[in-house]
């Protein structure tokens, strides 16, 4: 039996602060959010870069799929909405102080960018394709002259959307778990790097999927530092952040983060990664549904593991 002295007046189960209001549909939004944003962060890098030629799959193909996990993640942002008709008040106000706002200003600028930008590349996956409307035709002609300029504002608002989805959970101080500038970047490596996952399974040229695996591995890499780091801020912080550290080293949630993150999602891809840049035959769908799978879990287990953690001491 585990005693506690409870000081603050605050553990009201079900009600504060142990609220669980955040379900499924926020770690998958989050998920999805942060894979498109990898996705076009890729895209345009490479474009301004000169390489959309070498690097076609970054560049035309895999962007392709970001207005779709875009869209399916928005989906489930609005289903997580407790008042869905008034949804479209978040762009009546600009707030600079609230991550929500610049969320939902940041996927109003991302979303139809995704969606000009695979209507640029859209004979790259079907030749005989005809827009049959000349207004259509004149507007991406006038797009493809200014690509430049759409790459780069691309370029900064996919960074800022990745950035984002980390910072939405780091912006709630009453969660300890939460309550870290880390998460920021760290969603930003795991969307970076499904990216790059996506990108290796749908290439077909050798030396692409050669240089996304190398990006992978320093993405992990990335990963794996912030992971660290995180937890080493925690332990040498205060009493409730320390509690919430416990949950992962020791905790309920410490077999599900190390096993299906670190482990299943970050290290064994990683092997599999240097394995087949050392020439040996590694399925490529192996690693890549492993990082997708490691990039998902982690959402997953920080959504709910944060709504456990409390302010008790």
């Amino acid at each position: 039996m585990r005693e506690e002295i409870i000081v603050s007046g605050r553990n009201n189960p079900l009600i504060d602060p142990q609220l669980h209001i955040w379900h499924w549909e926020i770690p998958t939004y989050l998920f999805l959010g942060g894979l498109a944003a990898g996705l076009l962060f890729f895209a345009a890098l490479y474009y301004l870069r000169g390489k959309e030629s070498e690097y076609s799959t970054a560049v035309k193909i895999a962007p392709m799929l970001a207005p779709i996990a875009l869209v399916l993640g928005l989906i489930a942002l609005f289903l997580d909405l407790h008042h869905k008709l008034y949804f479209w008040r978040l762009y009546t106000t600009i707030k600079l102080e609230s991550p929500m706002s610049w969320g939902a200003w940041t996927l109003m600028l991302v979303t139809p960018l995704s969606m000009l930008w695979c209507a640029l590349h859209i004979k790259e996956l079907f030749p005989k394709w005809d827009w049959k409307f000349d207004i259509i035709k004149d507007v991406l002609a006038f797009f493809e002259k200014q690509k430049i300029v759409l790459a780069w504002i691309m370029l900064i608002s996919s960074a800022i959307l990745g950035i984002y989805t980390g910072i939405l959970f780091s912006a709630f101080n009453a969660r300890p778990l939460w309550n870290t500038s880390i998460l920021g970047p760290l969603f930003l490596a795991s969307g970076l790097s499904a990216g790059s996952a996506i990108t290796i399974w749908l290439s077909k040229n050798h030396d692409e999927r050669k240089r996304f695996a190398q990006l992978d591995l320093m993405i992990i890499g990335v990963e794996l530092f912030l992971i660290v780091h995180m937890f080493m801020g925690f332990l040498a912080s205060s009493q409730v952040q320390i509690e919430a550290a416990n949950l992962f080293l020791g905790g309920p949630y410490t077999a599900p983060f190390w096993i299906f993150v670190v482990i299943l999602g970050m290290i064994v891809p990683a092997i599999l990664e240097i394995l087949e840049l050392r020439k040996f035959k590694i399925p490529v769908v192996i690693p890549v549904v492993l990082v997708l799978f490691g990039s998902l879990m982690l959402r997953f287990i920080i959504a709910y593991a944060g709504q456990a953690s409390r302010w008790l001491y």
